[in-house]
């Protein structure tokens, strides 16, 4: 479908817009066409403030007596459409097997996704189900009334279970990226300057390691791969959780998901000025996660042995994406005292986030600066 004016083939290649140039025409072009495709007349239509590092434009859809529903809008270019079908694919056989996700609704014609093209850019629509709930942040990290937090932290790793399960009998139609697909040394090369070589050195370290390990059914396989309290929701009445926000999934390691579980469990005790106690409880964290993981899926203690391996990828993960940021925003990386701090972990080996190494500081969490 196109608005505006028709769009040539070669500028389908897309001169990039920013967020705000994105918002601007789904608001005075996008909306209208979206309205029709998906059954949305009569719905209010409200734009969600983004997120640090969102890639997406995002409404919620309301309107009384019927099901609330969350609009995303993908702008940037570096996708396609097999790419996001693959995403919803996925996302619908999760919910069609069980899995606590938001189920993604067809459009008129029966279609996961639809696209549009405005202003010589292509627009590509989804429509979700709005997770019942809200987030913990929304809810200023209270956990429900009278009940312990022990609850929350084994829902999530039960949840994650489910998922991971599921994924072990997934044959996609259309497929998804392999984590290897994103990244390779020459991408590593080109993405982070000269003066960062001892972090490229051992990012390529890490990506040899990672070729060695198995990629059998039981540990391999979709995966969600931004697993976190800000993609997904909380039933305050229940405790229940439903999990969104899938556009970066791709075939990874289970043991990717579980160590960002881990890597974001360390928000409820990071102001701990004991390193021993941050310890502890981290121990007791992840065996009270693993718990609700295992009720629902198992996994090899070989792989489990390989925790703080793949929170080194997940700190590989986020560096990579930080760097991407900056390319795109012009900023410099000796600048980021939390992206410094990192980068110290990568080059010097330091596991676990160094959560419990000399160098953390609980009074300015996760942050470096360079002397």
């Amino acid at each position: 479908m196109q608005c505006g004016k028709p769009s040539h083939q070669c500028l389908l290649e897309e001169i990039i817009i920013n967020f705000n140039e994105a918002v601007n025409i789904s608001n005075t072009h996008v909306l209208e066409l979206v309205s029709e495709l998906f059954h949305l007349e009569g719905y209010n239509i409200q734009l969600i403030p983004p997120h640090e590092g969102g890639r997406n434009v995002v409404y919620t859809c309301e309107q009384e007596g019927r099901e609330s529903l969350i609009l995303r809008i993908s702008f940037l270019p570096d996708r396609n459409r097999e790419d996001y079908i693959a995403e919803l694919e996925y996302v619908r056989y999760l919910y069609e097997h069980g899995a606590s996700v938001s189920n993604v609704i067809c459009s008129k014609k029966g279609h996961l996704l639809e696209e549009i093209i405005c202003d010589e850019h292509t627009f590509f629509i989804c429509l979700f189900v709005k997770a019942k709930g809200k987030m913990l942040v929304e809810n200023n990290y209270q956990y429900r009334e009278g009940i312990p937090i022990t609850e929350h932290y084994y829902n999530c790793g039960k949840v994650l279970g489910k998922m991971h399960q599921i994924s072990k009998g997934y044959i996609p139609v259309h497929r998804r990226h392999h984590f290897f697909d994103n990244y390779k040394g020459e991408y590593i090369d080109n993405l982070i300057p000269e003066s960062f070589s001892l972090l490229k050195e051992k990012m390529v370290e890490l990506l040899i390691t990672l070729e060695g390990l198995d990629t059998n059914q039981e540990t391999f396989g979709m995966i969600h791969f931004d697993y976190n309290d800000g993609n997904y929701s909380i039933d305050f009445d229940t405790g229940q959780i439903t999990v969104y926000d899938f556009d970066n999934s791709c075939f990874g390691w289970y043991m990717y998901d579980l160590a960002d579980l881990w890597t974001h469990g360390v928000g409820w005790i990071q102001f701990e000025p004991d390193a021993g106690k941050r310890k502890a409880f981290m121990d007791d964290y992840f065996e009270t996660a693993l718990a609700g993981y295992t009720s629902e899926t198992k996994i090899e203690d070989s792989m489990l042995e390989k925790l703080p391996l793949f929170i080194q990828v997940t700190l590989l993960e986020n560096i990579l994406g930080q760097f991407e940021e900056m390319q795109r925003t012009g900023e410099e990386p000796e600048a980021d005292e939390e992206l410094l701090y990192l980068i110290k972990c990568m080059e010097e080996d330091i596991p676990y986030k160094g959560f419990f190494h000399d160098m953390y500081s609980s009074e300015e969490p996760f942050t470096y600066e360079e002397h």
